[in-house]
C-alpha cells in the first residue's frame, strides 16, 4: 500500500475531519482513506451526506454569532402578499 502525506492543512479543517470521523465511528486515518477512495470512485457526482455536514459546519462557523432571520417568518409573510 502507498502512503500520502498532506502538509499545511488548516487546523479548523483537521478538527472538522476528526469530528466527522468520530461521528462515523472511524479513526481519522480510516475516514480520510474513505473520503479519498469515494472521491476517486464518484468523480464529479454529488457530495455525500457527510460532506454536506462538513460544509454546513464550516458555514455555521464562518457566520459566527451573527443573528440570522427566521426563514419561516419570511415565507409566511411572502405568502400573505
Amino acid at each position: 500500500m502507498s502512503e500520502v502525506l498532506v502538509r499545511h492543512l488548516d487546523e479548523a479543517v483537521v478538527e472538522q475531519l476528526k469530528d466527522r470521523a468520530r461521528g462515523n465511528g472511524r479513526s481519522l486515518q480510516a475516514e480520510l482513506k474513505l473520503i479519498l477512495e469515494e472521491a476517486v470512485q464518484r468523480g464529479t457526482s454529488r457530495p455525500s451526506r457527510g460532506e454536506y455536514r462538513v460544509l454546513a459546519d464550516w458555514v455555521r462557523a464562518s457566520l459566527g454569532d451573527r443573528p440570522q432571520s427566521d426563514s419561516a417568518e419570511m415565507l409566511a409573510e411572502d405568502r400573505t402578499r
